[in-house]
């Protein structure tokens, strides 16, 4: 019966997607983050439905007037210029034959965030994808944060497969999410929706820490700690209420919850810790060594004993900035980088438009709540390796689509500004 109704809900939106190819790119972001088909069916799980709902989705934007050109903002130009150069690097890779696969779906992946971009071209789009990529997230970190009150906090919390099957990037992926859930409140008008919203982000927090992932509880003390500096408003309220979720929130946790947090600071004596810094001077050393890196599989012992001063400990890099750098090299990790700048940027243009104009408040909501989920990212992602994860990059996708929604409202009052005799007259000197 799952499977029935999982293909009676892909199979039709993705056929819809033939003439409104915007719910392609909807259904692909669903599928890519949530992975429902995986979580709910039991032979669906096997399905190809994401490769189902790209083919809809590409085929109808052949068709579709509703589209415009995904590469008109400097984060879009950022992306591409990072595209053609793992590309450009592929061919070196060390171990062509197992970087291929991987190269393969980060194609794909981009690809589709190009197609976004060129779909997402009015507010209720946007709305909708926002949503999409806000729920598919937050199912994870309410039903995880259930699953931890109702245990006690005594039992990790995984993720569903795929780029956050672990519960390190469970722990990343929920605590990313949690500014857009604040942002889905701040939007809310119903009473109802507005608690239960506020509910959700108070059983993401604690399924964040459930995961027991040390990057994670950096990544949120980071964001709550610029959370209340860009605070301009109510600072001490904003204050009085994280020390409030902190005492409530913290004093739940297990003791061996505490121990592993405690080991952050005991790094010297952590297996994990002593694995990771070693892949990261063996990317460093590999980073300078070849200029287009190693590709997208380099974890193996000969790479290691090239490369690394302990070649027995053969570890993930555990960081998207050695993750990318180990693998395309100084220019990969420049080029990734200036994609987080210009997306920051970018919300920095929002924030200032929405501040000054009223009817566009939404949008300097977005882009902060976005900006704090990029710290999060920034910094939790410090010790995770996903760097060609979906999220960051439907981040970007919001801003852009955000930018160009204001940017076309404004162009369409200007001219009836005008018509009503509106328009500045010169002035006489």
């Amino acid at each position: 019966m799952r499977d029935l109704l999982i293909l009676l809900i892909v199979g039709g939106l993705a056929l819809y997607a033939l003439k409104k190819p915007w719910v392609g790119v909807m259904l692909w972001t669903w599928i890519g983050l949530m992975n429902p088909h995986q979580e709910f069916g039991y032979a669906a799980a096997s399905w190809q439905v994401a490769l189902f709902a790209a083919l809809t989705t590409l085929l109808g934007l052949l068709f579709t007037q509703e589209r415009r050109n995904p590469l008109d903002s400097a984060p879009a130009k950022a992306l591409l210029a990072f595209t053609l150069w793992i590309t450009i690097t592929l061919p070196f890779s060390l171990y062509f034959d197992f970087s291929y696969p991987l190269w393969e779906r980060s194609m794909k992946i981009f690809l589709m965030i190009f197609v976004t971009i060129a779909l997402i071209d009015d507010r209720r789009k946007l709305d909708w994808f926002v949503w999409v990529c806000t729920f598919s997230i937050a199912f994870y970190g309410v039903k995880g944060g259930l699953f931890a009150i109702q245990t006690g906090g005594n039992y990790r919390i995984w993720g569903p497969g795929g780029f956050i099957g672990g519960n390190n990037e469970i722990g990343l992926a929920i605590l990313m999410i949690i500014p857009l859930v604040y942002y889905a409140y701040l939007q809310a008008t119903n009473k109802w929706v507005r608690w239960g919203l506020m509910a959700s982000v108070l059983l993401c927090a604690v399924a964040t820490l459930s995961t027991y992932s040390r990057g994670a509880l950096l990544g949120i003390a980071a964001m709550t700690l610029f959370l209340w500096f860009k605070a301009k408003k109510n600072k001490l309220m904003l204050g009085l209420l994280i020390i409030g979720a902190v005492s409530v929130v913290l004093p739940f946790m297990p003791q061996h919850w505490w121990d592993r947090m405690d080991s952050i600071q005991d790094y010297q004596e952590d297996e994990s810790a002593l694995g990771r810094i070693n892949a990261w001077t063996m990317a460093w050393n590999l980073a300078w060594d070849r200029v287009f890196g190693g590709g997208f599989q380099i974890y193996y012992f000969d790479v290691f004993a090239r490369y690394s001063p302990e070649p027995e400990r053969i570890h993930a890099a555990h960081s998207i900035y050695f993750q990318v750098m180990g693998e395309h090299g100084f220019i990969g990790l420049f080029l990734f980088l200036g994609i987080g700048v210009f997306t920051w940027l970018e919300a920095r243009k929002l924030i200032k438009i929405g501040d000054s104009q009223p009817q566009h408040k939404w949008a300097a909501d977005l882009a902060r709540m976005a900006q704090v989920s990029m710290v999060g990212y920034a910094v939790g992602g410090a010790f995770l390796s996903l760097a060609y994860w979906d999220m960051p990059y439907n981040i970007t996708v919001m801003l852009v689509c955000a930018t160009y929604v204001v940017g076309k409202r404004v162009q369409q009052t200007v001219p009836a500004a005008t018509a009503t005799g509106l328009r500045q007259q010169p002035r006489i000197a």
